[in-house]
């Protein structure tokens, strides 16, 4: 019997390479800054704790408890702030993508060379 990984509750399908594809490396990083944009609190121009708690039900993760959104901050918070800035957003973007980190140096080649 065969397993439909879409039934997996814990099942992660990677998109952001195909995105990449799809926009090129200037679309893709101009998308990545929406996102931000998107859960951020705009007064403090971070993604704090309760920015995105309130953001929550915009990704489907309503049934998110603090505990896990703190762990979410954690994982990307570079300067221990407890928030995340737009750098450190995009960084752990690809790192929390097993596609992106596995083409990552054939795009910033990519990006090389459109840069010259």
């Amino acid at each position: 019997m065969e397993v439909d990984d879409h039934d997996d509750p814990y099942f992660f399908e990677d998109h952001l390479p195909s995105m990449i594809e799809r926009l090129g490396c200037d679309g893709f990083m101009g998308e990545l800054c929406n996102g931000f944009c998107l859960l951020m609190d705009v007064s403090k121009g971070l993604i704090t704790f309760e920015s995105l708690k309130r953001n929550t039900l915009i990704l489907g993760l309503h049934d998110l408890g603090d505990d896990d959104i703190v762990c979410m901050l954690a994982e990307g918070d570079m300067d221990g702030d407890g928030a995340l800035n737009q750098m450190e957003f995009c960084i752990l973007m690809f790192r929390l993508s097993p596609g992106l980190m596995d083409g990552s140096k054939r795009w910033m080649e990519e990006m090389r060379i459109n840069d010259t």
